[in-house]
């Protein structure tokens, strides 16, 4: 039996971005980290490593690699000043996501 092709609106690519996303969010230090910098961010406080450390009683080993997680799916932008380098929430990348979940039903 053959099926006739889908009507769905979310594309092959949304598809994939949701999931990246997702992975990104899948862990919840990963979740309180991101609420952390967006707080800031709202606030102009810049974030670099060194306070997400004194912020959370995570070794900054472990901070690190939730930080490249988050950056690597693309939530979280880097800005490299001098020396540091500071956080900063994609608010597009963001509201992309909850734009294709709230298309998936």
């Amino acid at each position: 039996m053959r099926l006739r092709k889908e009507t769905d609106d979310i594309q092959k690519e949304d598809i994939l971005f949701m999931a990246r996303i997702s992975d990104a969010l899948a862990h919840p230090a990963r979740i309180e980290l991101l609420r952390f910098i967006m707080k800031c961010n709202r606030e102009r406080v810049p974030v670099c490593n060194r306070d997400l450390v004194e912020a959370f009683d995570y070794a900054q080993a472990t901070i690190s690699q939730h930080m490249k997680n988050l950056t690597s799916s693309s939530l979280i932008d880097i800005k490299k000043k001098n020396k540091f380098s500071f956080y900063y929430v994609n608010i597009g990348k963001l509201m992309q996501y909850v734009d294709i979940v709230k298309k998936f039903e």
